[in-house]
């Protein structure tokens, strides 16, 4: 059985400092709050390549954004 997804354990370790430090006058994507009020916008933006700003996300970490959100964002 797989565990749940978790900010802390999978969605947090997708976010570099980069990504942080360019998002910072909109989310903090290091805060949980922030990402969780957002991940919907998030997750518009790294299916179309949006972001990160410098190169799109692989499918692998799509899908588990994905699955983050499905799962009910868990902390």
């Amino acid at each position: 059985m797989q565990m749940p997804i978790s900010y802390k354990n999978d969605v947090y370790p997708l976010f570099r400092d980069f990504d942080r430090k360019s998002m910072l006058a909109k989310l903090d994507l290091w805060k949980y709050d922030d990402v969780k009020q957002w991940a919907d916008k998030i997750l518009v933006a790294v299916e179309n390549g949006l972001m990160p700003c410098d190169a799109a996300w692989p499918d692998k970490s799509i899908q588990l954004f994905k699955q983050w959100i499905a799962d009910g964002k868990l902390p």
